[in-house]
């Protein structure tokens, strides 16, 4: 759908239109899911088409917006998303009226632009300015508080789990290095690609880290942990106004008992605290990762259900349970070498955003 306006509705192009930047910073809804930089490496990295539509027209100010990418794939077919990748994205309109204008604007185009469904990964639940979408999938979100002053907020953690680990790290000497250079982002990308296979799962591409990282510039940080010389655990983090996003996370299990991964969350805390920032986003875990679910309870945040919806109603039912071609890649996941491996992340995320 080229640029123009339907029914009083105008999709723009969120990287060449002006006003979207300065539409965000003064949306209180806005996230680094709607940034200009994080659209950007979406496009660069899969080939996927932003479009942002308003009921404002050309010459006005935005006041609303919904962001979606545009995804034709010979193999999942033609979908927007809002967003691929991203955790969330809020509906950023003034009113319920104005969403719902903009939802019923989708319906009536389904069709005419050939999509298979409309998804919409939105933070807060909106109720009835949502009726006709079907619930998808349904997550968690943390979200840790940075109100309180830093000796609280650490009390805060569960003394065991928590505090007692990142006491452990500190006595063991492990070292810290933040920034986006070279030689960060392979080891990341190392410790990633040990994550992944443990998780029978490809990596995301190298190209996707690196395209976030010109893009998004200094919103973005690659935390890592080492012990001699030794990457143990690293984290990427991004930053949006007050706000600090835990993104991607990655280790080698035979460190973890030296709390590696609970330095580097407590180093990206204190520093998010340090910078006047108001909250700690621990980002969104699967309803049924109750490991995961767990370890980020334990870190004093509060927990939201996080729900995408489809339209139709059709699309948003998901299999129960794996089909034996899904449990048979897996299998050939965990024993590729690395170079294989890195390739069938490359050839397949572009097909599931």
């Amino acid at each position: 759908m080229d640029r123009k306006t339907v029914n009083g509705i105008d999709g723009i192009d969120p990287l060449r239109d002006p006003r979207w930047p300065e539409f965000l910073q003064n949306h209180p809804d806005a996230s680094i899911f709607h940034s200009p930089g994080w659209v950007e490496a979406l496009r660069r990295t899969y080939g996927y088409q932003p479009v942002a539509f308003t009921t404002a027209s050309p010459s006005q100010r935005l006041s609303n917006g919904l962001l979606f990418c545009r995804i034709h794939s010979r193999f999942t077919g033609r979908r927007l998303v809002s967003l691929p990748f991203s955790d969330h994205c809020e509906p950023l309109t003034d009113t319920t009226e104005n969403l719902t204008e903009l939802l019923r604007f989708l319906e009536q185009n389904l069709q005419k632009e050939k999509w298979r469904y409309v998804e919409l990964r939105p933070l807060n639940c909106r109720g009835s300015s949502l009726a006709g979408f079907e619930q998808n999938q349904t997550s968690y979100i943390h979200i840790l508080n940075l109100s309180p002053s830093q000796d609280e907020i650490f009390r805060g953690f569960h003394k065991d789990s928590i505090q007692r680990k990142i006491r452990r790290a500190e006595r063991e000497g492990l070292t810290y290095e933040e920034g986006r250079s070279e030689q960060l982002l392979d080891q990341f990308y190392q410790l990633l690609l040990r994550t992944r296979r443990r998780h029978l799962l490809p990596p995301q591409p190298r190209e996707w880290f690196r395209n976030l990282i010109e893009c998004l510039g200094d919103q973005l940080t690659i935390r890592v942990a080492s012990r001699g010389g030794q990457p143990m655990a690293s984290i990427l983090t991004l930053q949006f106004k007050s706000v600090m996003v835990y993104k991607y996370g990655c280790s080698d299990a035979k460190y973890h008992n030296l709390g590696p991964m609970h330095l580097l969350f407590w180093k990206s805390i204190q520093e998010a605290k340090n910078k006047g920032l108001k909250e700690f986003d621990l980002g969104r875990s699967d309803a049924d990762n109750a490991g995961l679910v767990e370890f980020k309870d334990r870190w004093g945040a509060t927990r939201s259900a996080l729900t995408y919806l489809r339209y139709p109603a059709g699309n948003a039912k998901q299999a129960s349970s794996e089909g034996w071609g899904v449990r048979f890649a897996k299998r050939l996941f965990l024993h590729m070498p690395d170079g294989f491996l890195e390739a069938a992340g490359k050839l397949l995320y572009r097909h599931v955003g």
